[in-house]
């Protein structure tokens, strides 16, 4: 009784550390958000301004920065499930591909998209969305499957967001985003092992059991043929 519950104390820890640093990240967010509309704070000179100089810093502010309550209010949800369900399925390696995502999706804005200043989190969130997508498609366990389909019900519209739709959003992040998560699962897909499959004691013994049938079919079969030869 004590490995099944080692394990269960275990996979809920994770899960509350996995909710917890969502959270955290989270209230970032807000915070910022308040002090912007408290103080009436102008950040919009944090944003990422596409192959300009001092829009650089963008790429690293960018995501920290929302232009309304609605817009934050969007990512906040989609941040706490896709970041929650990331660390939890994959421990070694969400740092790396959240690291990534932030990164690549800001990098490939600056270089690409359209002369404006880009704002949110909204790459963020695709990258990490289809990192989960397409790490499935290729580890095909249980575990990462499962994940899958949860962000895939809750959030399966981002396969569309990634194109141009209403002038005022960026879909570029959106693009970016999902381009740099589908990078980060080619890259450490298999940095976190795969779940140990439970096998019951009376799979082993109908496995055994089909074996020893199988060998004595085999044998009576090859002793009728030899008797059929005889005969003739």
């Amino acid at each position: 009784m004590f490995c099944p519950i080692s394990k269960y104390m275990k996979t809920n820890s994770r899960l509350k550390q996995s909710i917890f640093y969502s959270l955290c990240f989270i209230s970032i967010l807000w915070c910022i958000k308040s002090a912007q509309i408290l103080f009436g704070l102008n950040l919009s000179g944090l944003g990422l301004v596409p192959l300009d100089g001092i829009g650089l810093i963008g790429i690293f502010t960018a995501p920290l920065i929302h232009g309304s309550l609605e817009h934050i209010f969007n990512n906040t949800f989609a941040i706490l499930i896709l970041s929650s369900v990331l660390y939890y399925g994959y421990p070694k390696s969400w740092w790396k591909v959240f690291s990534l995502v932030w990164i690549l999706s800001g990098v490939g804005v600056w270089l690409f998209a359209r002369q404006a200043s880009h704002i949110g989190a909204s790459g963020l969130t695709h990258g990490l969305f289809f990192f989960l997508f397409v790490a499935s498609i290729f580890r095909r366990d249980k575990s990462s499957v499962a994940i899958m389909m949860i962000a895939f019900l809750l959030y399966g519209g981002m396969t569309m967001t990634i194109f141009p739709r209403e002038e005022g959003i960026s879909f570029e992040y959106h693009f970016f985003g999902a381009l740099a998560g589908v990078i980060s699962a080619l890259i450490w897909r298999d940095s976190d092992p795969k779940p140990e499959v439970q096998r019951y004691e009376w799979e082993g013994e109908d496995t055994d059991a089909e074996m020893d049938y199988e060998e004595q079919w085999q044998v009576e079969t090859s002793s009728e043929i030899e008797k059929h030869q005889r005969l003739h």
